[in-house]
């Protein structure tokens, strides 16, 4: 199965339509005030009529009602959790509606693997990215070799300093558990305005 591509931190309108024309498959929307790429309510008619793509909506510690909330509101296909949240809480969100839940983790040498076996069931799928002090991503790469630690058949994205050059690295790993590359930040002309050719330079390599 090909990699999917999820294209995340998108803010404006004239660069959303630029970015699902190259044939992306997920589609990110920041709930998170404190992130550079909040996406806040200014574009919320246009985000809900978007068709043709997953749509995402990702979340630090917030309530179940306001997710509940922002998925009507926005017309969400999918939730990625990036902050504390419980499988309890994962397991309420997936039986209380129908959308796709991700669940974040940040990953360091440090990271306890056995953690993510209580979220197996109360999650679709899971995300990597690089550990941070802070909520949200970093830009940087995380080492991947960790992933050799993963023992669990369960399919994830990547995320985390995913760019041009090293993204072949984390397709060449030949991962069958790899569902998604996770684009952002390594993409951007600034923060939620994503650089289309190189993006779809970047785009083009995966689908070959």
């Amino acid at each position: 199965m090909a990699v999917k591509i999820k294209v995340c931190g998108m803010k404006y309108p004239d660069n959303i339509v630029a970015v699902t024309g190259l044939a992306i498959d997920y589609i990110g929307f920041i709930f998170y005030e404190k992130s550079k790429r909040f996406v806040g309510n200014a574009n919320q008619e246009y985000i809900k009529e978007l068709k043709g793509v997953i749509k995402v909506g990702v979340f630090v510690n917030a309530s179940l009602t306001e997710i509940y909330h922002k998925i009507d509101e926005f017309n969400l296909n999918a939730v990625q959790l990036h902050g504390d949240e419980s499988p309890q809480f994962c397991e309420e969100l997936k039986q209380h509606t129908a959308v796709t839940v991700i669940k974040a983790f940040g990953i360091d040498q440090h990271f306890d693997w056995t953690v993510l076996n209580a979220y197996t069931g109360a999650t679709d799928y899971f995300l990597f990215d690089t550990k941070s002090n802070a909520y949200g991503g970093t830009g940087l790469r995380f080492d991947w070799s960790l992933l050799h630690q993963y023992k669990l058949e369960y399919p994830y994205f990547l995320s985390g300093g995913l760019d041009v050059d090293n993204i072949k690295d984390a397709l060449q790993a030949n991962d069958p558990r790899l569902y998604a590359l996770d684009l952002n930040s390594k993409f951007e002309v600034e923060p939620g305005l994503k650089d289309i050719d190189l993006l779809a330079h970047s785009i083009n390599s995966i689908k070959q």
